[in-house]
């Protein structure tokens, strides 16, 4: 006889509430495959029970360390606080078998150390974070003229309405908003890794 919580169903908005993250982690989870889900012929996603409290009980584990670079290959800093949000980026973007060594940092401090010490060439930032949010860091960074000219994006569940509240996108700012829509993003960063290879001497 089947366990009853394995022939149990839950709608995004439960699996969020049970594991106290917000309804689009969780989407972006099921995306990922990290959660098992399928949908319904309306488009609803349905996920069984026994894979939430599995997921619950085994959460996935945190982005590894950066690894060395590799000549040729290009740096990507990406600031993002949420630890399940870092570890999704480096799934996908392992997944895509670009020329980039990934670096994660968890606030606008973290992050700006960090450029000082290596200045990537591509800084992927959220915006919503304590302390220094990603506006201060970016426009800190586009402030400093010793710093050498970096590709950079927001990644933000902030619409185009709340940007601009803010005081817009700054100049050669890109914006992606959340949920990151991962095919966009990946062909952004292969437009960008083309760009600096061929701009490499």
């Amino acid at each position: 006889m089947k366990n009853a919580a394995s022939e149990e169903v839950c709608t995004t908005q439960r699996a969020a509430e049970l594991l106290g993250i917000s309804v689009s982690t969780v989407q972006q989870l099921v995306e990922a495959g990290e959660i098992a889900a399928w949908k319904t012929k309306g488009g609803h996603r349905r996920i069984p029970l026994a894979a939430v409290l599995a997921y619950k009980l085994h959460p996935g584990q945190e982005p590894a360390p950066p690894r060395a670079a590799a000549p040729g290959t290009v740096a990507v800093l990406i600031v993002e606080d949420n630890p399940m949000q870092r570890q999704l980026y480096q799934k996908h973007i392992d997944g895509w078998q670009l020329p980039v060594a990934l670096q994660f940092c968890e606030n606008g401090y973290q992050a700006l150390l960090e450029v000082a010490r290596r200045q990537p060439d591509i800084l992927l930032a959220d915006i919503v974070m304590d302390g220094m949010d990603g506006y201060e860091l970016i426009n800190t960074i586009l402030e400093d003229r010793q710093l050498r000219p970096m590709h950079i994006a927001i990644l933000s569940g902030l619409d185009q309405q709340a940007l601009q509240a803010r005081g817009g996108l700054p100049r050669g700012v890109v914006f992606f908003q959340k949920p990151v829509n991962y095919d966009e993003l990946r062909g952004y960063l292969r437009a960008c890794c083309a760009q600096l290879a061929r701009d490499t001497p």
